[in-house]
């Protein structure tokens, strides 16, 4: 038997249903097939328990294209649809497929329609979309599985020695933290913390999120603006200060804080930074 989810969106949006789709498989257990952004169809691998992956221009299909997709899903076996897109388009395909279990948040074709809850971690609040089939989550508890041989590429690739490594990920987004205030910290924390190595990374693009995954597993500690960089700092378990995110849309779970506003950094202290890393 098969699931199927359809997600939409960004490498974000991808990366917070990772552990709805881990539990989904672990606990029914179902093969799992996923319909996603075409970019974004490579990062699935991190999760080895997706069979196949469908790629899918939700926000620019055409009427061929959705007659495609209908052809794809009709075909297997499919006891249940996880459907995170929205749309007159998604809804007519889902009800001419042949699956049983159908559960958005709106749409027509939902057998079941869920409510979400108004805060939390996303990746949690995707629990709504698995009860109505029998699955419970803990998205805190999962964590990503990486081979060795791409942990050992990252740790080849960070600075040499032997001393705590903190991995830098501003976004570049309008109001993200000043260029110069990334630039100094690692000195500031140098001057306490004898041995740091640091390495500063742009946001990575929907293709290479896969190695950034890699980086941030490789690393001793993450501060970041950037969302999928934070994203996959949470899957992974290193510890991260979240730039930009309350700690109401973070899991409550020890080495995860959220400092400041997001679009709203450039006033934000140093000194608040040093606190937030432990080392104030």
């Amino acid at each position: 038997m098969r699931a199927l989810f359809l997600i939409p969106g960004d490498g974000v949006s991808q990366l917070q249903a990772f552990p709805a789709v881990a539990a989904t498989a672990d606990q029914l257990p179902f093969q799992i097939q996923v319909a996603c952004t075409p970019p974004l169809a490579g990062l699935w691998k991190l999760l080895p328990v997706v069979e196949k992956v469908i790629p899918f221009d939700f926000s620019d299909a055409s009427l061929a294209d959705w007659a495609n997709l209908l052809g794809a899903v009709r075909e297997p076996d499919f006891q249940a649809c996880i459907n995170l897109a929205s749309g007159r388009q998604v809804d007519l395909m889902l009800s001419m497929s042949h699956i049983p279990n159908r559960v958005a948040a709106v749409g027509f074709s939902a057998t079941t329609k869920v409510q979400l809850p108004g805060g939390g971690w996303p990746a949690q609040a995707l629990e709504a979309y698995l009860r109505p089939i029998g699955v419970s989550l803990d998205a805190a508890a999962f964590r990503l599985s990486l081979p060795r041989a791409s942990l050992e590429e990252a740790g080849a690739s960070l600075p040499a020695g032997d001393g705590p490594m903190l991995l830098l990920a501003p976004s570049g987004a309008p109001g993200d933290w000043p260029a110069a205030a990334w630039q100094d910290l690692p000195g500031r924390i140098a001057a306490s913390l004898k041995g740091l190595r640091s390495l500063q990374v742009p946001p990575p693009a929907p293709t290479a999120l896969a190695g950034r995954a890699a980086l941030v597993a490789a690393s001793d500690v993450v501060l970041a603006s950037d969302p999928a960089t934070i994203e996959l700092a949470l899957l992974s378990g290193t510890p991260v200060v979240a730039l930009g995110r309350g700690s109401d849309s973070l899991p409550a779970r020890s080495g995860v804080q959220g400092l400041g506003a997001d679009g709203h950094l450039r006033d934000l202290p140093s000194n608040d930074v040093l606190k937030a890393l432990g080392l104030g």
